[in-house]
């Protein structure tokens, strides 16, 4: 069963007659495909028996190039009302009571659809292709296993070059080498040197690296379509005062939040499982994020391992494990893990260890 077979059972579980998608991770899952994204409307119409492309003439050409999908072309100078109409015409007449929306698309091309159906209930994404994209098939677990071990590749590489007086944003650049040379697309390569590791999504920059510097890298690509996330540790040298407890504590809350992650588990749960183990050790307040985040066509999607989120852990469902410390003025801990949930448990995918990477040049 493909994937359009399997969110048409989706929409007749939900009662819904039209899906409409623009550019973007759900349309990229979806077909395979990523047509040019401007302020020209370019949306994907999908029925229980039909479906179209509203498509501006000055795509067509390339996009043609990707599918065999009809196209409604229109142009510059007609605007696309008249091509909307009749692809609604066409596909079903009309008759949608409720539609879905890209929860990305651009307000503007949303508002397009939503005028010329004003009685149709709506609603987004998440409830119908993002439940399908949670269970990763065994085709797409392979290709995030494969992109593990880029991710495992390109933090060697940035420990095999880090010492005093390089720069962050020089590891970083290193970073992104080792993705693109693994053929691979790099998507982000945070760098947060002594004080800086207490900032979670530091913004890597110019400071030079220093001797007793702990070091917080996060890094992730992107290959045949999916991305891949890693955060670890390392430091030059002896690490600060007090950095072996707290890294203990965060490994502490990793094993737990790995023991909690089961199928049949609340995700909320696993994020608690962490939480207390910050908590109970004093750090809670240094603890300022959730758990984790889903992974696969996007570095973040569902399911979220928040302290709200009320989502069953399902096999072959993917995503981060990765609790911090975050201690102003000091420095930071976080420890990130990838892993497939399966029906014993997770599968983590990365090789490398999570033991602080001490680096003595």
């Amino acid at each position: 069963m493909d994937k359009i077979d399997k969110l048409r059972i989706k929409m007749k579980e939900q009662n819904v007659d039209l899906i409409i998608l623009s550019p973007g991770a759900n349309l990229s899952w979806l077909l395979g495909i990523n047509p040019h994204a401007d302020e020209r409307p370019l949306l994907f119409f999908l029925t229980l028996s039909g479906s179209a492309f509203l498509m501006p003439e000055l795509e067509a050409e390339s996009a043609r190039q990707h599918t065999e999908i009809e196209f409604y072309n229109w142009s510059d100078a007609s605007g696309p009302s008249e091509a909307i109409d009749k692809i609604l015409a066409d596909l079903q007449g009309f008759s949608y009571r409720t539609i879905v929306i890209d929860d990305t698309m651009r307000a503007d091309h949303a508002a397009l659809v939503q005028d010329k159906l004003m009685n149709a209930n709506r609603i987004f994404t998440a409830s119908n292709i993002g439940a399908l994209r949670m269970q990763k098939d065994a085709t797409e677990q392979r290709i995030l296993r494969a992109n593990a071990h880029q991710a495992d590749l390109a933090m060697q590489k940035a420990w095999n070059i880090i010492k005093p007086g390089l720069t962050e944003e020089y590891i970083a650049l290193a970073i992104q080498n080792s993705f693109s040379d693994q053929g691979a697309l790099p998507q982000f390569s945070i760098v947060a040197s002594g004080l800086n590791s207490a900032f979670p999504h530091h913004q890597t920059g110019s400071r030079k690296l220093e001797e007793g510097d702990a070091i917080v890298i996060d890094l992730g690509g992107k290959f045949k379509g999916y991305a891949s996330d890693i955060t670890r540790m390392s430091c030059i040298g002896s690490p600060p005062k007090d950095y072996a407890l707290v890294h203990q504590i965060v490994e502490d809350a990793v094993c737990a939040a790995m023991a909690a992650a089961r199928p049949g588990q609340i995700a909320k749960n696993v994020d608690r499982a962490a939480r207390e183990v910050i908590e109970k050790a004093g750090f809670g307040k240094y603890f300022v994020h959730r758990t984790g985040h889903g992974l696969g066509s996007e570095i973040h999607e569902p399911p979220f391992i928040t302290s709200t989120s009320e989502t069953i852990l399902e096999p072959g469902m993917v995503f981060s494990i990765e609790p911090g410390i975050y201690m102003p003025d000091k420095f930071g801990v976080r420890l990130e893990e990838i892993v497939i949930l399966t029906d014993s448990g997770p599968e983590i995918l990365s090789q490398i260890s999570r033991e602080l990477k001490v680096i003595n040049y």
